[in-house]
Parts: structure tokens; sequence; C-alpha cells
């Protein structure tokens, strides 16, 4: 459920209409709901209460950062998965505490651990031996012991996009799980080190449970061997990637899932640790863009927006499919047609839809990509040398822009020219023993 809803034929987030928004903000422009948010954390978290597991849920930063967002679901409880330093900083800059923050990803460097360390938060995810060994200088020579869960990786297809599966050997995180054994006994030996966890994630967008049923089961019989040999391990670390339906998917419930995870890990009598992102935020937002023109090729329409690839990446970079309609609802009668629906970058790939079937459209018209909370503005970027989009905030019939549109001042601005490229530089000078940038490059160049 989401809180975007045509309202006297007019689409609405909550009780503000958008054209009033892209009126005052202007497009392409991200509105999330807040209600959406609350409404998405609080059916996730009382469906694991409901279960009486003990569970922390730790929102994965990664997939919508803006501090609004994360302060939005911090105020209600949740913690912070992060993979990065600048995540990191974004959640504790947003009040998150610190434990609740877990550190996951395959590739912290040495000032990110100490960052980490400094910080004091709940948890670093290992996903190498030599991270690990990493991981142990650092936290050595800083006078510390650090809690870490290994990462395992289950060897589990989670019959998800290739681009964002994670849990099968070929992919390049976690530990082989049949070596975690080993390297726990070796992580429990090292100095600054402390094993207490096991963590695992196995993708994104699933929608069936039976890959998470295989992945669990195997971490529940890794805890019990762990266990056995003496291993002190105080809780797991379930990760994320419960599904969305942007289009035809169906994907389980939170309460199915939360009940899958108790019959799975339930008897081991340890607190868990979930890492949703996409299924809190995904359909809390849209990004809401303007038609420029409407183009009739020989054998093709094409509805040209002022949004692009370089705002909304997922069906160029995963072939994601984004709802799209009208923000004037359309008449009863409106026979859809067929469109191709596409941005102004200068990529073939900036295209959204292939032979979309959508209400007619003309230029200026509002339309918004539904399901755009998640893995939307947190991926933009500035190529063709177009402005970041900004973010807006609604609650109730009031709404707040949660992080303004660049200027061009301030990209071109994040440019610097080299000394010798400005107007006042003093020519280079030349003596007989240097040769000139040309001859030192050789005859060729």
């Amino acid at each position: 459920m989401n809180h975007f809803e045509y309202r006297n034929g007019v689409l609405h987030a909550e009780g503000v209409p958008l054209p009033r928004i892209a009126a005052e903000v202007g497009t392409p422009v991200y509105v999330y709901s807040t209600a959406t948010l609350t409404r998405h954390y609080r059916v996730f978290a009382d469906a694991f209460a409901a279960t009486g597991l003990d569970a922390t849920v730790c929102y994965a930063v990664k997939a919508n950062s803006n501090q609004a967002v994360i302060a939005t679901l911090a105020q209600l409880g949740a913690g912070a998965d992060v993979v990065s330093e600048g995540e990191l900083r974004r959640a504790l800059a947003a009040g998150v505490p610190r434990g609740k923050i877990v550190f996951s990803g395959v590739g912290k460097s040495a000032a990110e651990m100490a960052f980490a360390i400094e910080a004091g938060i709940a948890q670093i995810n290992v996903e190498s031996v030599a991270e690990l060994d990493q991981l142990s200088r650092v936290a050595s020579g800083m006078g510390a012991e650090v809690p870490i869960a290994l990462r395992v990786n289950p060897d589990v297809d989670a019959k998800t996009h290739a681009k964002i599966s994670t849990g099968k050997k070929e992919n390049k995180f976690g530990i082989d799980i049949d070596d975690a054994p080993a390297i726990f006994a070796r992580a429990r030996d090292l100095p600054g080190l402390a094993p207490i966890s096991i963590a695992v994630h196995i993708g994104s967008q699933l929608t069936d449970l039976a890959p998470y049923r295989a992945a669990f089961g195997r971490v529940a019989d890794l805890a019990r061997a762990l266990q056995a040999d003496g291993f002190d391990i105080r809780h797991l670390d379930l990760g994320g990637g419960l599904g969305i339906p942007y289009d035809a998917e169906d994907p389980p419930p939170p309460d199915a899932y939360a009940r899958m995870v108790a019959e799975t890990v339930g008897d081991l009598g340890l607190p868990v640790m979930l890492e949703p992102g996409r299924m809190i935020v995904g359909n809390a937002g849209v990004l809401l863009a303007r038609t420029l023109y409407i183009k009739q090729g020989r054998e093709k329409r094409f509805a040209v927006l002022d949004a692009a690839m370089n705002d909304l990446i997922r069906p160029a970079l995963y072939d994601g499919h984004h709802r799209i309609q009208r923000v004037r609802e359309p008449e009863a009668d409106a026979e859809p047609l067929a469109y191709d629906v596409v941005g102004p970058v200068c990529e073939s790939g900036d295209t959204f839809a292939t032979g979309r079937r959508i209400a007619p459209l003309a230029a200026d018209d509002l339309v918004v990509f539904g399901s755009a909370g998640a893995y939307g503005a947190v991926m933009a970027s500035t190529y063709n040398s177009r402005l970041l989009v900004p973010e807006v905030l609604v609650n109730g019939d009031r709404y707040a822009v949660v992080r303004g549109r660049q200027t061009y001042d301030e990209m071109i601005g994040q440019d610097r020219l080299a000394d010798w490229l400005r107007a006042d530089a003093p020519e280079p000078s030349v003596t007989d023993n240097q040769e000139t940038p040309r001859r030192a490059a050789g005859a060729d160049g």
C-alpha cells in the first residue's frame, strides 16, 4: 500500500497535489510519503514482534540515503545497515543510535574501519580472510576489541536479477559457508576481534521465500556447530532483500517472511537483525516528471520527458520496470496508446519503457514513475552535465524540500582548472636539457 492516489482527478501524495510540487519545485523531482514510510516500517517490525523473536530492524541505507528518510525511520525505532563511511556518517547525523548500526560491504578501507571503531557501532560484517586480518590490525592498533560477524555465502540462488544476486559462489560477497568454521577459529585467535555473529544476505528484490528458507537453514546449522565448538554466537544477521510489486510481482507479505524466519532459526533462541531497504522505501516514493515532446516516428511514438537515465537508472541498468501514469486522471473512455518513454540523455539506453500503453499524453503533461523510492535518487548522477534531481518529503497536507535542486554553479564549481590552463598562467620554461612534452611522448604522441 502507498499514499499516492487520485483525488478529484489529480494525483496526490497524501494531502498534497503533485501539480503543486511541480509548480513550486520544478521537475524532475522525487516525492516521498511519510505515511507510507511509517506504515511499511511498522508492518515489518510488527510482523517480527508477533512471532516472539527478538528482532532489530536496521534499515539498509543504500536504498535511499536522504537524511529526512533516515531520520523518519530512526524516530520510529529503526537502526541502520551501512556499506561505506559516508553512509555511516549519514546514519549518525540522522539520529540513528550507534548501537543499532551494522557496517556491511565487501571492500572497507582501513580508514573506514577506524572510523567505525571510533564511532562505537554495533557490529562490522567481515567478508574475507584478507579483510579479517586488516580489521585485526586496525582494531589492535587502536587498542579496541570490535564485535564482528562473518558474512557467509550459502551458495543459494535467490532467483532474482543477476546484477542483484549476492548469495551464489560466483558472487563477490561473503565467505564460503563450508570454510566458515575454520575462519571463525582464526577470528577468535586474532587480536582486537570478537566474533559474535553470523551474517547472510543472498540478494535483492526476492519474491519467493524458498531461497531464504534454504539460506537460513544453512546458517542455523552453522550456528549450532559453532556453538557446539564453544563460540559465543550472540545473534544472527539475516540481511534483507524482500521484494516489492513493481509490475506483476507478488512478493510474500512481511508476516509470512517473519514466520519463515521463526521456523528456520527460532529454535536457536538468538536475537536476529533484519536489514530491509527496498521493502520500506520502494513504494514510498515516485519520480515526478514532465512531458517535453510527443515525437511520432515512422514506426514508433515517443514520449520525451525531462527526466532521464541519470535521474532514474534502474530501467537502463537492471531492465527495471516502473509504472508510468499521468498526474491528471485519464478520462474513463481514454484509449491507451503505445509509447516508447524516453529521456533527453544522449544514449539509446536512456529509455524507461518500450511500447508501454499509457493514456494519451501531450506536451507539458505531468507523469509519475511509481515505486521509485528505492535506488532512485540515491543512484542519480550528473551525466550529460544534468543537475542532480531534488527530493521532497510529504507529511499530510504539507511538504518540505529535503534536498534542493543542484545549481549549475554548484555542479561546475566541483571542477578545478589546472594552473597551466588559467588565462594568467606563466609560460612554461624549457631549458636545453628538458624535452618538450611532445618529444618526451615519442614520435607517435
